[in-house]
């Protein structure tokens, strides 16, 4: 992305902060840091710290958005960014960035005029000796589609390649549809045209093409074969883009595998990360 275009998008997130609507509002701090902040003329993208508070109605969507395995952040993200692709936002992560040695350079802070913030923002100059910015926690799988791994994630899958409680691999699925009814059945939970569907009827392929009992697989929340209410362990997991996140840690106390489609789209490659249990007593921190 070319330095301008990442300024016009810090721009429009200002003008969008500028009129205060909900959740807005609600934001006490913006900080800005990698490859933009130190001046690269083409950085991937614009990492954000977003600092924010919580009233009923952000806790409510956020409770309901985990429940139902969507992104918690998505209200505030879409207020920020709106339809724009560039900006990577980190909520409530300057103590964990700071204290891991990054240099956050302050944007805005909640009573100040946004003027202040455009003044800041312009005098984060351009240094045409100043790369893209290392990504930290990465690992062989992530290479190239780790701007799609949230930060949160590589720091956890991470941790578990290097304790050696998962091996993680990197796929790129083809386009391909499973046989099996009950695999057939399961994809009716999306419309033909869903990117979710097309990512899950490659997952099942994939599955089926393994020899994988679907009586052990859970598709996004829901089992292939019976009821989530049953006492099966399901020893194989599937998630899209990172919206069921939340129970691959669980999982992985009983199951075996996860596959996790990082970025469903109609058309596009369907990258795809491949977790498997070698060890479950390294799953946490000893």
């Amino acid at each position: 992305m070319k330095r301008e275009r990442a300024t016009t998008l810090l721009n429009d997130m200002l003008n969008r902060l500028e009129e205060g609507a909900w959740p807005l509002d609600l934001v006490d701090e913006i900080l800005v840091f990698g490859s933009y902040a130190r001046g690269a003329l083409n950085p991937t993208d614009v990492d954000l710290v977003v600092e924010h508070r919580r009233d009923d109605r952000l806790t409510s969507e956020f409770l309901h958005a985990l429940s139902y395995g969507r992104d918690p952040s998505a209200s505030m993200k879409r207020a920020l960014k709106g339809n724009s692709r560039g900006l990577q936002i980190h909520f409530g992560e300057r103590k964990t960035l700071e204290a891991e040695g990054f240099e956050l350079t302050p944007l805005w802070t909640r009573g100040e005029p946004i003027g202040a913030a455009r003044a800041r923002l312009a005098a984060i100059t351009p240094d045409p000796t100043a790369g893209r910015a290392p990504r930290d926690h990465m690992i062989e799988a992530f290479d190239g589609i780790d701007h799609w791994v949230p930060r949160p994630v590589r720091i956890d899958l991470t941790g578990l390649a290097e304790r050696g409680a998962a091996t993680i691999r990197h796929l790129q699925l083809p386009d391909a549809q499973p046989t099996h009814p009950a695999a057939r059945e399961a994809l009716t939970r999306w419309n033909d045209t869903s990117p979710l569907r097309r990512a899950a009827a490659a997952v099942l392929a994939h599955l089926e093409a393994a020899s994988c009992p679907l009586d052990s697989v859970h598709l996004h929340g829901e089992p292939v074969v019976g009821s989530r209410y049953s006492d099966t362990v399901w020893q194989t997991g599937i998630g899209f883009g990172w919206r069921r996140y939340r129970n691959l840690s669980h999982h992985l106390q009983e199951g075996t595998d996860w596959f996790e489609v990082v970025r469903p789209t109609r058309t596009q490659a369907l990258h795809t990360l491949h977790i498997t249990i070698q060890d479950r007593s390294a799953l946490h921190h000893r």
